[in-house]
């Protein structure tokens, strides 16, 4: 029944409660007794999701991040920087992947250069510079 209550706001965040508990079966209480449980939980978030070139951010790019030594503080110093929208330690050709996002070219070679090409471990970082989005869901957690 979670899962359906989750379909129901992947489809519009800002269902009512009453509308989801008619789709899934449940009353209105119930329903929202169920998605304050998912948010305690940590098992979804309710937010809005913005497509960052029409806020002013002209510039997004996964950067692949090899690391001498452990990973973690590099990790961390990666999520305290705003830029940085998404970060994975990985198993590849990268120790770490890092989704920024930046307000145009100059901004994305400073956050780059100055800021993590000089964090204590990073040995190297490389670049794949967006072009055009094609995909992007959030739809997977239901699957």
């Amino acid at each position: 029944m979670s899962l359906a209550i989750v379909e129901q706001l992947q489809e519009d965040g800002r269902r009512p409660y009453a509308a989801i508990g008619k789709a899934v079966g449940l009353s209105e209480a119930a329903v929202r007794q169920r998605v304050q449980k998912l948010l305690d939980q940590g098992v979804m978030q309710i937010v809005a999701v913005t497509d960052p070139l029409t806020v002013g951010f002209r510039r997004q790019a996964m950067l692949g991040i090899n690391v001498d030594g452990d990973l973690d503080p590099v990790a961390d110093a990666l999520t305290a920087m705003s830029e940085v929208e998404y970060i994975v330690i990985t198993a590849g050709s990268f120790d770490l992947m890092a989704e920024v996002v930046c307000e145009d070219d100059d901004h994305l070679l400073e956050v780059i250069n100055k800021r993590i090409r000089t964090l204590p471990g990073v040995r190297s970082t490389e670049s794949f510079v967006y072009l055009k989005l094609k995909k992007q869901t959030y739809m997977w957690g239901t699957r």
